[in-house]
């Protein structure tokens, strides 16, 4: 997950270093919260704040999981389906803005959700 972020966040600095070269954006024309750039920028902008915001969730199951020795077969399931379906919900934001790619990107996000609720109450069992 913290591969997937910094794949995300290389390609924004990219993008941002290629603009700033070509003299098309001074290097501070990128406000933060503000929508600038392409439509496919600004979705791999928010795709990848999408990605960062989950990362403290992942990261606490996975510390805890660790800490109390509480891998497991299910829970290694349960992390790569987390994992799958968050690359699947960056891959459904930066590819398109259509109403069918927000309803893919929130079907990710649900089972995200739900991975994230079973994997909580597999260790707390």
């Amino acid at each position: 997950m913290a591969l997937w972020a910094l794949l995300l966040v290389t390609g924004i600095g990219s993008i941002r270093v290629v603009q700033v070269l070509q003299g098309k954006v001074p290097p501070k024309g990128f406000n933060s919260g503000q929508q600038h750039g392409s439509e496919a920028y600004w979705r791999l902008n928010r795709a990848h704040l999408n990605c960062v915001e989950n990362l403290p969730v992942l990261g606490a199951l996975v510390l805890v999981t660790e800490v109390a020795e509480l891998g497991s077969a299910q829970v290694d399931g349960l992390a790569m389906t987390y994992l799958v379906a968050r690359v699947g919900q960056t891959v459904a934001h930066v590819s398109s803005g259509s109403n069918m790619a927000v309803n893919v990107r929130f079907t990710f996000f649900v089972v995200q959700l739900v991975v994230a609720v079973a994997w909580a109450v597999t260790l707390l069992a």
